[in-house]
C-alpha cells in the first residue's frame, strides 16, 4: 500500500502506526498461523521469493527460515525494522518496480481487496509486472462470510482479536472494524474491503495479465497464479 495516509484506514494503540491503520508493536508479536505451508506446498524448493505487505515478518521469516530467499516490501520504514534475514526494500506496492523477476510473488494480508480498485490494479500490476515467466503468484483472498456473523473473536498470542463491525461504506466497500486486547495493550484497526465475488476476483486477474491456477486448501483462501503467455 502507498506511503499515504488513506481516508478510510485509522489505527489506534501504543506505537507507530502505518498509513493503513497497522500497528507495528501490535503486528511483531501476532504469532504467524499456516500462511508457510500453504506457501511451501504450492511454490518450489529453494524458491526466490518477492513478498509484497511484509510488515513486521510474521511471514517473512518462516520462509527465511525454510530455504527461501526473500526480499520483503513494506511501505513502513518501522515495519522493516522488525524483518530479519531477507532482503528488505521500501517502497509502496503499486509503485515498486525492481530491475528483475522472481520465482514467486507474494500477495497476502487480504491486500487485493483494497478498497480503492485503482489500488488493486496496481497492486496486481506489480505482481505480474515482478513475476518470472515460468514463476508464479500466490494471493491471499477473502473466503466467503468474511464479513458476516459479527462481532466474532478468537484467541492469539495471550490476547484476543474481536472483529467487532463491517459496514457499507460506498458501493461495493466495506469498512471493517477490527479490536486486538491484550492484558498489557490494546489496539484498533479501521480500513475498507472491497469483497469479489469468484468471477469479479478472477476478471481482477486477467485484466492484470493473470489466470487462475488452483485454489490452495478447502476455504480457497489461497490462490496460485500464472502469467498469462504474451501479456507485459
Amino acid at each position: 500500500m502507498g506511503g499515504r495516509v488513506r481516508e478510510g484506514y485509522q489505527g489506534t494503540g501504543p506505537g507507530a502506526i502505518t498509513p493503513d491503520g497497522c500497528s507495528v508493536e501490535l503486528y511483531e508479536r501476532l504469532p504467524v498461523r499456516d500462511e508457510p505451508d500453504i506457501i511451501e506446498r504450492a511454490v518450489p524448493a529453494q524458491a526466490r521469493i518477492l513478498e509484497l505487505g511484509c510488515g513486521a515478518g510474521r511471514v517473512t521469516h518462516p520462509l527465511v527460515e525454510r530455504g527461501f530467499t526473500v526480499t520483503a516490501v513494506d511501505e513502513s520504514p518501522q515495519m522493516l525494522e522488525r524483518v530479519h534475514g531477507a532482503r528488505t526494500v521500501c517502497s509502496p506496492i503499486e509503485e515498486l518496480e525492481l530491475d528483475e523477476r522472481f520465482d514467486v510473488v507474494l500477495l497476502g494480508s487480504f491486500l487485493v481487496h483494497a478498497g480503492d480498485p485503482r489500488v488493486r490494479q496496481g497492486l496486481l500490476r506489480t505482481c505480474r509486472r515482478h513475476v518470472r515467466h515460468d514463476g508464479c503468484v500466490l494471493i491471499q483472498r477473502e473466503n466467503d462470510g468474511r464479513h458476516e456473523n459479527l462481532p466474532r473473536e478468537r484467541k492469539t498470542a495471550g490476547g484476543l482479536i474481536r472483529v467487532v463491525s463491517s459496514e457499507p461504506a460506498g458501493p461495493g466497500v466495506q469498512s471493517v472494524h477490527v479490536e486486538y486486547v491484550f492484558p498489557d495493550a490494546q489496539w484498533s484497526q479501521t480500513f475498507l474491503s472491497r469483497p469479489l465475488t469468484t468471477e469479479a476476483f478472477e476478471l481482477a486477474l486477467s485484466e492484470a495479465g493473470l489466470a487462475v491456477d488452483a485454489y490452495l486448501a478447502g476455504d480457497r483462501m489461497w490462490v496460485r497464479a500464472l502469467p498469462v503467455p504474451g501479456r507485459p
